[in-house]
């Protein structure tokens, strides 16, 4: 997981690195779903292609979100990394949540140094953790 943060506006939140999805069927069929929460309310959100029968799925993809800079600290960033199913529901197996509503020391310290750097690309290594 990637985070820019450029001019006054765009948040780029990039899912770049490969995702060990620990599920029982060698069929699964990942993707990424990225929400993006100011406070508590979801104001976006967007998802990966579905990488098909893989339990290693390297994503490469980006998304771009206008968000005013002074807002940074209150945002949060979600990545669910999701089991697709045709026939079923789909499985959430696992997440990452940068900023203000992080779960890890890792995510709020990354999400820091996006806000404080918000015209240079810092990427960083995270682990998903239950849902």
């Amino acid at each position: 997981v990637q985070g820019r943060a450029l001019g006054s506006s765009p948040i780029i939140p990039y899912v770049i690195g490969q995702c060990n999805v620990r599920v029982l069927s060698p069929s699964t069929d990942p993707y990424v779903k990225v929400n993006v929460y100011y406070g508590r309310k979801r104001i976006a959100k967007k998802k990966t292609h579905v990488k098909k029968c893989t339990l290693s799925p390297v994503f490469n993809e980006s998304f771009i979100y206008d968000i005013p800079i002074d807002l940074l600290p209150d945002i949060s960033i979600e990545f669910l990394v999701i089991d697709f199913d045709r026939t079923t529901k789909n499985q959430v197996v696992g997440r990452v949540i940068l900023g203000a509503h992080s779960v890890t020391a890792n995510g709020i310290e990354h999400w820091r140094e996006v806000c404080d750097n918000p015209r240079k690309l810092i990427a960083k290594w995270h682990s998903l953790s239950e849902y």
